[in-house]
């Protein structure tokens, strides 16, 4: 797998199953996440479309001095726990505090990655104050084990940002082969586990990616076609129409 060298800070408003060392937490409301290099993990959403906000940073972001005195000592360090559920008065705290992020870096301000950092610490003392989500884990066996690292193959593919460099697990055979199981057996715990095939959970992510591609890429639909591993964008615009109802053209269209 690739390795996420980098820090992030997640407000969680959408649905869905999280996996992350040995255990799985269902996300049926909102959560403060805190994720970094050392705390690997893998998102199941529950819909194509999701909300939240999320920061990402790296360690040179942050001064030495205060890396080694807070970051390390906070939920980052990969000690204990780095989710937390939040009630709606929380919730609107956190809000607040990325929108204030999201006008600070448009600003021209000369010093407002000062501001920003100090943003940043203030989320994750947010974090600091909240509980851990302890009744909503449990131990993964193994196979929950070969579904969490399934997704989290399946998310170190994305987001495509090089539309030179196509996909390199396409199918369910893909994915089997990478993880040194049987097909039928991945399909299987995956279908138990999740009520999903492999390749429909492929299929669910290629089109979320393909989706953001058309709306917030100028790619060529030639190019994102190639992109996501089709050989001709006739292909992608069947794959699309079979599993959306609409054509890619389209899509691209209604973000115009």
């Amino acid at each position: 797998f690739n390795r996420r060298d980098f820090y992030k800070v997640s407000l969680i408003l959408s649905t869905g199953q999280l996996y992350y060392a040995n255990r799985s937490i269902l996300i049926d409301r909102p959560a403060l996440m805190l994720s970094s290099p050392l705390i690997p993990y893998s998102w199941e959403p529950d819909t194509v479309q999701q909300e939240g906000w999320f920061c990402i940073f790296f360690e040179k972001f942050i001064p030495p001095i205060d890396f080694k005195n807070f970051i390390l000592d906070s939920p980052y360090s990969g000690q204990g726990e780095h989710l937390f559920f939040v009630d709606v008065d929380r919730q609107s705290i956190i809000t607040g505090i990325f929108k204030n992020m999201m006008t600070e870096i448009k600003s021209d301000y000369p010093l407002k990655y000062e501001v920003l950092r100090n943003y940043l610490y203030i989320l994750i003392h947010e974090a600091l104050k909240l509980s851990p989500p302890q009744n909503y884990t449990k131990p993964l066996g193994a196979p929950q084990r070969t579904t969490a690292l399934f997704f989290e193959l399946l998310e170190r593919q994305f987001p495509v940002s090089n539309h030179h460099i196509i996909l390199k697990l396409k199918t369910a055979r893909d994915y089997a082969d990478a993880l040194s199981v049987n097909q039928d057996y991945l399909n299987q715990i995956l279908k138990t586990n999740t009520g999903k095939t492999t390749t429909q959970h492929i299929t669910l992510r290629i089109i979320k990616e393909a989706y953001r591609l058309l709306q917030n890429q100028d790619w060529s639909i030639n190019e994102i076609a190639f992109a996501l591993g089709f050989e001709e964008p006739s292909y992608l615009s069947n794959f699309f129409r079979k599993n959306t109802n609409v054509t890619p053209s389209s899509v691209r269209k209604s973000a115009l």
